[in-house]
Parts: C-alpha cells; sequence; structure tokens
C-alpha cells in the first residue's frame, strides 16, 4: 500500500468582506499551502464600484470613501495596536499610496480629560509625544481659515497631533482583497441568509437565491448583520441569552452627509487635516472624489422582534441612502456649527448615507470561537466599533492566529474574548470609544412634517 500523503488543508469560509473578512483572507493567503481552499462570500460584486458613487449603495461600515487612522488612543492597548497597523499603512507597497499622513484636529469638551490620558499613554509608551494645544484663536487661522467661522463655544481646549491622518478606505480594501484573490482565494457574490448546522459543527451558509457555500470552518466577519444571520440557528439551538450574539454585539448606525467640492474648494481643502468635532462628529479630508465628508456620531439602533420574541437590532432594509428628514437636520445642525460656509446659498449635500458597524458594550472587538460546542468550528471576528478600520492591514492575522487554534497573547484574548458584561450592565469598565454608543433608536428619528432645506 502507499503511503498517505499529508492530510488536505480544510476548507475555510469567511462571510464578508469588510475589514476583519478582507483581512483574514489577504493573512491566510500569504502562507495557506492551498488558497483556493479558502473562499470569501459578500453580497458585493467584487470589484466593487468606488463608494463615492451614489448610485452603489454601500453597506457596512468597511465600505466608504476614508477612514481615520491615529493612534490616539486613552487605552495603551490600542495606542500599540493603532502604532503596529500605522507601520504597515506607512510601509507596505500593497497599502501606501492610500495613506495620508495629514493630522487631526481634535476639538475636547470643557472638563474633558481625554487628551490628558492619550498624552499619558505616550509617556508611558515611551513614543515621541507629537501633540500640543492650539488656542482657538490659532485653529481659526490655520488651513487656510477652513474652520475660522467654527462654534467652539462646547470646548474646553483643540488638542492637535500631526502623526494622525487618514486612509482611502475603498481603495484600501480592494487592494488587501484583489491580493488575496490573485493568490487563489474565492471570491463569491451572495447573500448569507442562515448557517448550516449538523453534526461536528457548521457546516457552510444556506444563500438567499438557494445556493448553499460549504467549508470545514466558517469566519462570521458579518459585522451588523450577524445578529440577523445568527438568530435562526440560536433559536434552532435553544441558545440562552447568554450564548446570544446579541448579548455580544448590538447593530448601530450613523448618518453620514458627502458634498462635493469645486474646483477652487479642491485648493482648499486638499490640505486640510481630519477635524474632530468632540462627541458630535467628525469631518474628513476630501479623496481623489473631492467629496468632503461629514459624520455625525450621534449613533442609533434599529430593534426588531423576531419570531422567537427576541429583540435584535439590524440594518433596515431599505437602501443605506434612505435618510429622514430628522436625522439629515440634525446632521446639517452640526455641519453648520463646524462649516457653516457648507451652507450658504441653499448648498445641498450631494449624497447621504447611513454607515452601519457592530458595538460591544466596551468597544473591544470580539474575535474568539463561538462558546457553543456545536458550534466550535465558528469563529467570529466582529465588533469594530466604529473605531477598528484603522486595524486593515493587521487585524486578520490575529483572526487567523484564532481559526488555528493558536492564542494571540493573554491580553488579546482576553479583550478579545466572549464578553461577560452585557448591554446596560453597572460597572463596566471605560470604553474604548464611548461616544459611538448608541442611546436612541432610528424609529425615534422617523419623518415628520417640517419645513427643510434639505
Amino acid at each position: 500500500m502507499a503511503p498517505s500523503g499529508p492530510p488536505s488543508p480544510p476548507t475555510t469560509l469567511i462571510i464578508g468582506a469588510g475589514i476583519f473578512g478582507t483581512s483574514t483572507a489577504y493573512h491566510l493567503a500569504q502562507t495557506h499551502p492551498s488558497p483556493s481552499t479558502i473562499t470569501i462570500l459578500d453580497r458585493s460584486s467584487f470589484p466593487s464600484p468606488p463608494a463615492s458613487d451614489p448610485t452603489h449603495h454601500a453597506l457596512g461600515a468597511s465600505a466608504d470613501i476614508n477612514k481615520i487612522v491615529r493612534a490616539d488612543y486613552s487605552s495603551p492597548f490600542y495606542m500599540s495596536l493603532a502604532y503596529e497597523a500605522i507601520d504597515a499603512w506607512s510601509s507596505w507597497p500593497i497599502l501606501k499610496p492610500f495613506y495620508h499622513r495629514t493630522g487631526w484636529v481634535m476639538l475636547d469638551e470643557e472638563g474633558s480629560d481625554l487628551a490628558q490620558r492619550i498624552r499619558k499613554n505616550f509617556s508611558d509608551s515611551g513614543r515621541k509625544d507629537e501633540t500640543r494645544d492650539m488656542r482657538f484663536s490659532e485653529v481659526k487661522e490655520a488651513w487656510e481659515g477652513i474652520l475660522s467661522e467654527t462654534d467652539f463655544e462646547e470646548f474646553g481646549s483643540a488638542y492637535w497631533n500631526p502623526g494622525a491622518g487618514w486612509a482611502e478606505a475603498d481603495k484600501a480594501v480592494e487592494a488587501m482583497l484583489k491580493d488575496a484573490v490573485n493568490r487563489g482565494v474565492k471570491y463569491v457574490q451572495g447573500e448569507a441568509m442562515e448557517l448550516i448546522v449538523g453534526k461536528g459543527g457548521v457546516k457552510g451558509v444556506k444563500l438567499a437565491d438557494g445556493r448553499t457555500v460549504e467549508a470545514d470552518r466558517v469566519v462570521l466577519a458579518t459585522g451588523a448583520w450577524t445578529s440577523q444571520l445568527l438568530y435562526r440557528t440560536e433559536d434552532e439551538l435553544r441558545l440562552d441569552d447568554s450564548q446570544r450574539i446579541e448579548q455580544q454585539i448590538k447593530a448601530a448606525g450613523v448618518c453620514v452627509a458627502h458634498y462635493e467640492l469645486s474646483t477652487e474648494e479642491r485648493e482648499k481643502f486638499d490640505r486640510m487635516p481630519v477635524v474632530v468635532y468632540g462627541g458630535n462628529g467628525e469631518v474628513l479630508p476630501p479623496p481623489a472624489s473631492h467629496l468632503l465628508k461629514f459624520t455625525n456620531a450621534g449613533s442609533f439602533t434599529n430593534t426588531i422582534t423576531t419570531p422567537s420574541n427576541h429583540r435584535i437590532s439590524v440594518p433596515p432594509a431599505q437602501p443605506q441612502h434612505v435618510v429622514s428628514t430628522i436625522l439629515k437636520e440634525e446632521t446639517l445642525g452640526i455641519i453648520e456649527r463646524i462649516m457653516p460656509s457648507m451652507l450658504i446659498n441653499n448648498r445641498t449635500v450631494s449624497y447621504w448615507r447611513l454607515c452601519w458597524d457592530s458595538i460591544t458594550p466596551s468597544q473591544h472587538q470580539l474575535i474568539t470561537r463561538h462558546p457553543d460546542n456545536r458550534l466550535h468550528n465558528l469563529v467570529l471576528a466582529v465588533g469594530g466599533s466604529f473605531h477598528s478600520w484603522k486595524f486593515l492591514p493587521i487585524i486578520g492575522k490575529y483572526v487567523f492566529n484564532v481559526l488555528e487554534g493558536l492564542g494571540n497573547g493573554d491580553e488579546k484574548d482576553h479583550n478579545w474574548a466572549w464578553k461577560e458584561e452585557r448591554w446596560g450592565d453597572e460597572g463596566i469598565e471605560r470604553g474604548v470609544h464611548e461616544k459611538v454608543i448608541p442611546k436612541r433608536d432610528i424609529k425615534e428619528l422617523e419623518d415628520h412634517e417640517i419645513k427643510s432645506k434639505l
């Protein structure tokens, strides 16, 4: 009898091609003996239309024109992780063209100690602290006066870090995904509807069009759509609340407005930094599409009741460019306080979007195996909590380690484990990115009759 060869590598299915899924596929493909056994599934086509195309109707938080890249964290853990990611952004040929080190100015509310906590972490880490406080008069005069009319009334200080910046989100994700596909990873377009579970664990997933995709192990990188995908499986297995995903993450959305800039404006705004308007939102510099992006950080859930009477938050079924009048008015109010000149002469927003992500109570990501033994081959890579996009270059290697049964070290394993804290628990540790915790539901923001210049 001929000696048997080495066992075939397990087949892997990654559901979701956002930053968690794309980064995982990329890192798997780098060293995998047979990348063709890896499949990444997403509802979007590949390559996707650019995020700047308003007809694209991008869904998840990863599908965007630009994202902030910064190491300014009050958490030493995430400051260190961000520096690891920034090293990749600065040096990897595949990502370097999409990274822009413009600096950022963060307006901090009166009485806040955020800047002091960040600076302490810089000091404790031994890294150079490039930050400084700016006078409001200085902010008004800087960057060709783009913030000359900004309302600073609620703020106590302006924090400047020239080391922060932003990245062209859709282009960077596409570059890493293309690399994985070029190495042999299969890309399948389709909408995941329900996991297939049998003896031995998860067998694959059923798609909306009736197809099935099977694999030996499955990574859920489904972001805000995770509860929607898992609740039927949870019902079938009769999982108690402590093992249901909604206790770990919630789908949350924020409103985003884009203004197309004139030729004259482009020259002015091309040199601007990222602007963080306290807990209200941000303004990001325009990428090549010449769109100036304003984000309203006031997040919200969309709570529904499942047939089994469980309440979960899911993104609405309608296209993401459908935004209520109330939410538009609220966002325009923030824009008026940051850059009132954007609203003169009845100027209209070029396009609106609701951006959805999954958020955990502590804003630590969830990168772990499912705790139920019947789902032992299901790895979760979710809980981006509106601050994880910057980790695109590196987060996949940590998902890879979980998938392979390896540890990521005590601190990472603890922070990314199945959470003990629950929504509404008292005594939860101070969050990593607290300003995006949803405190309202989208139903509270439904349209009503008001006069508007939208």
